[in-house]
């Protein structure tokens, strides 16, 4: 491997990590109503577990509700029943054509687990990264034995390669830091 390549890698593969960092972020739940926080729900419909959007439209017309409209009137008992069953802890209503729910304010001591979710979400994301600085080093040291590039390029490898892991674990850090004033505020 040569070094563009090496890097290249190692970059590529850390956007990745926090690409994973910013949906798994979404997922967690602010005082303000959000779409993101349906997206992993799975509704039984046609015979097999189906996302809920692509089934339904879902919005945020106030910052207490999410409305679900969806496209087939047939399948609003199932995606309750999938928005009851989740882990959510949501109580969907429905009135025959679109499913509503409440989003209730959130107490100060879920407002801290939810804090203490992102710090480990985040924690996760900076450990994938620290993984692919280490690989991004074996790969540097392996190309160095192979003689494709030599010892002091080895060196700049790692040294870039470390640049770009600082970079990753501060970007992790900002959007972490960013959702918990989210979750924090009122």
């Amino acid at each position: 491997m040569s070094s563009e390549e090496i890097l290249f890698d190692a970059e590529e593969r850390m956007e990745k990590a926090i690409e994973i960092l910013k949906k798994s972020l979404s997922g967690i739940r602010t005082g303000r109503a959000n779409p993101g926080l349906v997206d992993s729900v799975r509704v039984d419909v046609y015979g097999s577990p189906t996302p809920l959007k692509q089934i339904a439209s879902v919005g945020a017309p106030e910052p207490t509700q999410i409305v679900i409209r969806p496209y087939d009137a047939g399948t609003i008992k199932e995606i309750e029943k999938a928005i009851v069953t989740s882990d959510l802890g949501f109580n969907p209503q429905s009135d025959g054509r679109v499913v509503r729910i409440n989003i209730p304010a959130l107490s100060t001591d879920v407002r801290k687990k939810m804090v203490s979710r992102i710090k480990d979400l985040t924690e996760e994301a900076k450990v994938s990264i620290r993984n692919i600085r280490r690989d991004g080093n074996k790969a540097a040291d392996q190309a160095e034995k192979e003689k494709t590039v030599s010892e002091d390029q080895r060196d700049d490898i790692k040294d870039s390669v470390q640049k770009l892991t600082n970079q990753y674990e501060e970007r992790a850090s900002q959007m972490a830091k960013a959702r918990e004033s989210e979750v924090m505020e009122d």
